[in-house]
């Protein structure tokens, strides 16, 4: 693990943080050279994104009260913070200091961010599948973590400055650029949801105080926005409850869908899940959800298996679909829809 830590920091400063996280780009670029960080970082758990988890495990101590210098560099605890190229030393000297604590975070905690932005691209998929099969949606999210992507039927969103769409209502309103020539067509109000169940290896109870911090703490420091759009989709927790369930999402499909009723349509979906997966896990995935098919309708949203792109393979009276959905910006900030124009609800 040791020897790939230093390109795993690199490739995190270069495809992930650039023009998105000055600090933890330069974090992320000193890190990968300092043998006694990465060594720290050798007591992740297995199969979790270790940059996210150590910027996690730092932060969240922050959050917490520790005090130290270190947080005159985070946005998000003070008003003004310092340059980020000034940052290392003190964040090596807060690693060093509390090292303790950061390896049982690191040996205890996962990566579970809730991107509810992401929300913005799924409610077009969502309105076509209820345009396709004209029943309420059984949701079944895989790597919910607290399930508010669930809950997206909840928020508004809009695409263009005098445009609302979904739940116009709602206390969260969501904004997400649309690129290039195509355009989906979305519900003006958001289709019927019959259930909300998610499924996560370490589900998340927003009411217990160190669980909510946890998942602010996954949250970059700079993104302002992001940490305000969670706040408040968490506070629809209480007003509409999901349930969750502690497990292997995988291994729990089968019994899930079984307990759907056949006026529902099955809508199975995960977003940046499947890059945590094994490669078997993934071909282990898509053959459940094909054989599933084969006994009755369902559709499936996902990213991460075979590209980074948005998918939605689905399964008709027995008869399998595939379609390439979308480009998508990691957080939901952009995304660029690939399917061409079919005639269905109103088009953005």
């Amino acid at each position: 693990m040791l020897k790939r830590l230093p390109q795993r920091f690199i490739t995190f400063a270069e495809t992930e943080c650039k023009d998105s996280s000055e600090l933890y780009e330069t974090l992320s670029l000193a890190i990968a050279k300092d043998d006694e960080l990465l060594e720290l970082c050798t007591h992740a758990r297995s199969g979790q994104p270790v940059p996210n988890l150590l910027f996690g495990a730092v932060h969240y101590l922050l959050l917490k009260g520790t005090e130290h210098k270190l947080k005159e560099f985070y946005p998000s605890i003070v008003v003004e913070a310092k340059l980020p190229n000034e940052a290392f030393d003190y964040f090596k000297e807060f690693c060093v200091q509390h090292k303790n604590d950061i390896i049982h975070l690191l040996q205890t905690k996962l990566v579970q961010t809730n991107e509810v932005r992401r929300c913005a691209y799924l409610y077009p998929v969502f309105s076509l599948i209820y345009e396709k099969s004209q029943k309420p949606l059984a949701l079944i999210e895989i790597g919910t973590s607290a399930g508010l992507q669930l809950l997206w039927d909840q928020y508004a969103y809009s695409y263009k400055e005098d445009e609302v769409f979904g739940n116009t209502e709602s206390r969260l309103h969501i904004t997400s650029a649309l690129k290039g020539e195509m355009a989906p067509h979305v519900s003006s109000t958001p289709p019927s949801v019959s259930s909300r169940v998610g499924i996560d290896l370490n589900t998340v109870d927003l009411m217990d105080e160190e669980e909510y911090i946890w998942l602010k703490s996954l949250i970059w420091p700079e993104h302002k926005e992001r940490l305000a759009m969670f706040v408040c989709a968490a506070s629809y927790i209480e007003e509409c409850p999901v349930q969750l369930v502690e497990g292997d999402g995988v291994s729990l499909l089968r019994d899930l869908v079984s307990q759907i009723p056949t006026n529902s349509m099955i809508c199975l979906f995960h977003t940046h899940v499947a890059n945590q997966m094994p490669q078997e896990t993934k071909e282990q995935l898509l053959s459940i959800v094909k054989s599933i098919g084969q006994e009755r309708d369902v559709f499936h949203i996902y990213n991460n298996i075979q590209d980074r792109n948005l998918h939605l393979d689905y399964y008709l009276n027995g008869v399998e679909h595939q379609q390439t959905i979308a480009e998508t910006e990691g957080h939901g900030k952009w995304f660029k829809w690939l399917l061409e124009e079919t005639e269905t609800t109103s088009k953005l």
